[in-house]
């Protein structure tokens, strides 16, 4: 059976990502968009999700790519309706959220997806092996990127529930808490926030394995020039470096895998196989640490910064 797709938000990351995705994924196939401010070539295209389940009533599953400030209510909506949803990251704007649609799907009985895109890339499932035989002594996470290049225009990014600097820095803490092998726990934070927004700009954040381990990340989003996603991890037993998001491993320095971003068509399969299923997959830990950031974090103001 071919899963019949609409997509909710066609936005930078749809058209970069997730179209072309689908487009390469056998067993779905995308036939509607609901945007307000934009058109999907050769589908049908409503102005939103309510117009698009009443104009596609054999309509499968719903993804979505909204704003996270709007994807609950959205989400809860489609699985009323008796739909797979397909969650961009982050999958809500709060763990409660999230909870609360995991039980939904559980009890209509479909599928739903948050999807962790910086899991499914190439060196990821390496690294994690490799540290599951050794003892970890300290990790560090340094992630730096531009956010002019990567969210141009979109003020939401800015907002309470949007995220900010988190936005890709989650992408971070999908890959450290898939790797790990034990729990990791939030310790301290300092936020940067610009005077002029409510979400932080940079963020500094001191966490802990279960075992011990120190492990301290950098977000920052002023980064020009090469994007920095890189995570180092020292054990007993040698170093290990991911980097360009978890697609190049280095072990003592040297490559052992440096592959191509291919993320987004791993991801659909995953979405294809949980649907036929019926299953749910819908992991917490990355946005409970950001929760936790928030919680326990010091709010240390910067200079306004205008997108």
């Amino acid at each position: 059976m071919t899963i019949r797709a609409g997509l909710v938000g066609l936005g930078k990351i749809a058209r970069d990502q997730h179209l072309p995705a689908i487009a390469r994924t056998d067993g779905i196939e995308l036939v509607a968009v609901a945007s307000r401010n934009a058109q999907g070539e050769g589908l049908n295209n409503y102005p939103d999700l309510d117009a698009m389940l009443a104009g596609e009533a054999d309509m499968d599953a719903v993804i979505l790519c909204q704003p996270p400030q709007v994807r609950y209510q959205a989400a809860r909506q489609a699985i009323l309706a008796g739909k797979h949803v397909f969650l961009e990251k982050p999958p809500g704007a709060t763990v409660s959220e999230v909870e609360a649609l995991i039980a939904l799907a559980g009890a209509q009985g479909v599928t739903l997806y948050a999807s962790w895109h910086s899991r499914h890339a190439a060196a990821v499932a390496q690294a994690k092996a490799w540290i599951a035989s050794r003892a970890i002594r300290r990790i560090d996470i340094q992630w730096r990127e531009d956010v002019r290049h990567w969210h141009p225009g979109q003020p939401w990014i800015w907002e309470a529930g949007g995220f900010g600097v988190f936005d890709p820095g989650i992408n971070a803490l999908s890959i450290l808490t898939e790797i790990v092998p034990e729990p990791v726990t939030m310790l301290s934070a300092r936020l940067e926030v610009p005077e002029n927004k409510d979400a932080p700009i940079g963020a500094a954040l001191s966490m802990a394995t279960a075992s011990g381990a120190a492990v301290e990340a950098l977000f920052d989003w002023r980064q020009t020039g090469p994007q920095t996603w890189d995570i180092a991890i020292e054990t007993a037993n040698g170093s290990l470096l991911l980097s360009e998001g978890g697609n190049t491993l280095r072990l003592d320095g040297e490559v052992q895998i440096k592959a191509p971003d291919e993320e987004y068509p791993a991801m659909y399969r995953r979405f294809v196989g949980l649907v036929a299923d019926r299953a749910i997959d819908a992991d917490i830990a990355p946005l409970r640490l950001v929760a936790d950031a928030f919680l326990c974090g010091r709010h240390c103001p910067t200079t306004a910064f205008d997108d």
